[in-house]
């Protein structure tokens, strides 16, 4: 009995031991797109505020391609001992809901830390469009017998199934032009080519105060605080829509749960500075940690919510 106590003991003071030595070295901070864009500078910004408590470096390296996927599949491939983290993006589950043959699960092969930040999207238009307002658009998509053309960053992204669920759920239809990338779909309505786009605010938001565009809409729950002026899609006669992309930490499933603790804490306390708070702003974004478990429950929601949508609007699966 007494050896049974003992042994008891010494198992349990292991992962209390864990997270007071954790971690020993640096951490593989994997992000799946550009250097220089949205997700890279989030995992530097908020990696480097979180390692001044850590006593450890949080080594960005960008792993681009597939959307965000080749990060993901490095990540979930690594040893599930805390040090490659990923910088999950709404994209993780947009990809688990389009993609048929990912090389991983998108819920099961990670394990979940925290958000750090969510960012909804703007409906834009030109300054010159005669719709003031989205009610105005949302006639306008009505009433066109072969549906009213609307640009996005391309197939298959949040912004596409954003303009999907938009027609879903307001009754109207929408005929998509992708374009490949932000700055093109911009280009684009601001050309004329297009009279509407889905567009996270980091790309419109210079043109929208320099009077070239006009915002009409933004696509989350509640208004964004850059544009506190400018209605949700869900305050102007769509309730209930609700659109925001986000970024957060996942590990490989099965990380010890004394390392998972230690990173929300440190996740926690970083977006607690008010100089990672403005940055995460400046890019449109708003700061918001979670628990473990609520990340894992919005991440297996979006992938149910993805999936439906791109089912309803015929979009099949790659």
């Amino acid at each position: 009995m007494w050896t049974l106590a003992v042994a008891l003991g010494l198992t349990l003071a292991v992962p209390a031991a864990l997270g007071q030595t954790y971690p020993s070295r640096p951490i593989r901070a994997l992000q799946g797109f550009a250097v220089g864009g949205n997700a890279d500078a989030i995992a530097r910004v908020v990696g480097t505020e979180m390692a001044k408590a850590l006593g450890q470096p949080l080594v960005v390296e960008a792993l681009a391609g597939a959307g965000g996927t080749k990060a993901s599949a490095e990540t979930a491939r690594a040893a599930p001992d805390g040090y490659t983290l990923l910088l999950a993006t709404g994209g993780h589950a947009v990809a688990g809901a389009l993609q048929s043959k990912l090389p991983y699960d998108t819920v099961a092969s990670f394990q979940p830390v925290s958000t750090i930040t969510f960012f909804p999207f703007l409906v834009v238009v030109r300054a010159d469009s005669p719709w003031r307002s989205l009610p105005d658009l949302l006639a306008a998509g009505r009433s066109a017998a072969d549906g009213l053309a609307w640009g996005s960053a391309g197939m298959g992204t949040t912004h596409h199934l954003a303009g999907e669920l938009l027609a879903k759920m307001a009754g109207l239809k929408l005929l998509h032009v992708p374009y490949r990338g932000d700055a093109m779909s911009t280009t684009a309505v601001l050309g004329g080519e297009v009279p509407f786009i889905i567009a996270p605010a980091t790309a419109v938001e210079q043109h929208v105060r320099a009077g070239k565009l006009r915002a009409l809409a933004v696509t989350g729950a509640h208004r964004w605080l850059g544009m506190p002026e400018v209605p949700t899609v869900a305050q102007q006669g769509v309730p209930g829509y609700d659109v925001r992309s986000w970024a957060g930490w996942m590990l490989p499933a099965g990380a010890p749960q004394a390392v998972v603790q230690r990173l929300n804490d440190e996740t926690r306390r970083a977006l607690l500075s008010p100089e990672v708070r403005e940055r995460l702003r400046q890019m449109g974004g708003e700061a918001q940690a979670s628990s473990p478990q609520e990340m894992a429950a919005l991440v297996a929601a979006e992938l149910r919510k993805w999936t439906q949508v791109a089912r309803d609007a015929g979009i099949p699966k790659l």
